[in-house]
């Protein structure tokens, strides 16, 4: 009997062990696959090359940029533009030439980091978003106030910029700003309902954003899986411009070019770093903790009431919280405010004062909550 028990025993750990072994084996397995590819840094061996002019950071990375407008030398304004999502430094909020150098306007746009030609930063974060706007304009010598400009995905950016460098900027306007679902100053019940109108492959992106950000690469390499449609271009918008350009860039091979340029250092140092940072945990602030207490310097908001990507409504309730944000709704306008014609000029015009842009060239609304 007692015989019989040891060896009951015996068995008994044995297939334990086993267990354990699979079980051990098949998280390192795990591990394994969901660990994305180190980046590819330019100008290292086997990395794209630097064609284009780069600053070094506090932190010793490098950022590429590119000018347009005004000489720095000679310019009234020196303005930063931070693209958005698969953008990159040739984006621009796309006012005339003609313009930027009547008013003055010296504008430098960059490649945000991982992006194009800017080094990947694994410690990427709101505050060293802002870190690199600030060490951008510091190495150009841009002086100790500038104005900043932000689209889309690229205006958290703007939101850090407020939080972490308010001394050094001199204005700011946003275009079409992305929204975090999460963020607690929202209104919940508008919330959920806006989120459940996503597309069931955003709506899981966002939620691994959230809770398993070191999941992203993995998760949107499974064509199985629910994934981005933003990432994909699969998905369709409302407004018939950005729907027309969506097709467009699509069947041109645009949309691919400029998203293997965008990530030809890994995807996960750029696209995917980028849905952590703004989809992720804001734990140090949220746009709706800044307080009603106006900054002494002009904030636009430009925002399109035929948005496919933010939800309007929610981009109207953060601006009637903050109080100190001018808020310019653009009817019949969707999410790629730099595709509208004009509407580059009258973003130029209004946060920098000098004469105003012809209103035939522009689309007509706004209005300030």
């Amino acid at each position: 009997m007692a015989a019989a028990a040891a060896t009951t025993g015996n068995g008994s750990t044995s297939v334990g062990l086993l267990v354990l072994m699979v079980v051990a084996l098949a998280a390192a397995w795990f591990a394994s696959a969901v660990r994305p590819p180190p980046p590819t840094p330019c100008g290292t061996p086997g990395g794209p090359p630097v064609t284009a002019p780069r600053v070094r950071t506090r932190d010793g990375r490098f950022l590429a940029y590119a000018e347009s407008g005004a000489s720095r030398d000679g310019a009234r304004f020196k303005v930063v533009y931070s693209h958005g999502f698969s953008g990159g430094r040739m984006d621009s909020p796309r006012a005339s030439q003609a313009l930027l150098k009547e008013l003055g306007v010296y504008m430098v746009a960059f490649d945000r980091a991982g992006y194009g030609e800017s080094d990947p930063d694994p410690r990427r974060s709101l505050r060293s978003a802002a870190l690199d706007i600030e060490d951008l304009a510091d190495a150009l010598e841009l002086g100790d106030r500038f104005h900043l400009i932000c689209s889309s995905l690229g205006c958290h950016a703007a939101w850090a910029s407020f939080k972490y460098i308010p001394h050094r900027l001199a204005g700011v306007a946003m275009m079409a700003p992305v929204i975090n679902y999460r963020w607690s100053g929202l209104p919940r019940g508008l919330v959920r309902q806006l989120y459940r109108q996503q597309p069931l492959g955003d709506r899981w992106s966002l939620r691994i954003a959230y809770y398993a950000p070191w999941l992203l690469h993995w998760w949107m390499s499974q064509p199985w899986l629910p994934t981005s449609t933003v990432i994909s271009g699969s998905g369709s918008f409302p407004n018939a411009l950005d729907e027309k350009n969506r097709i467009m860039a699509l069947s041109t091979g645009m949309f691919q070019k400029r998203a293997r340029a965008a990530t030809q250092q890994g995807v996960q140092e750029s696209f995917y770093r980028d849905m952590a940072v703004m989809f992720g945990r804001w734990p140090e602030f949220e746009p709706t903790d800044l307080g009603k207490e106006a900054p002494p310097f002009p904030v636009h908001l430009f925002q399109g009431d035929e948005d496919g990507v933010v939800p309007v409504q929610l981009q109207r309730h953060i601006c009637s919280r903050l109080g100190w944000i001018t808020y310019h709704e653009l009817a019949g306008v969707g999410h790629f405010l730099s595709a509208v014609p004009g509407l580059g000029d009258r973003i130029i015009s209004t946060l920098l004062p000098g004469p105003a842009v012809n209103s035939s060239t522009a689309p007509a609304g706004g209005v300030k909550l």
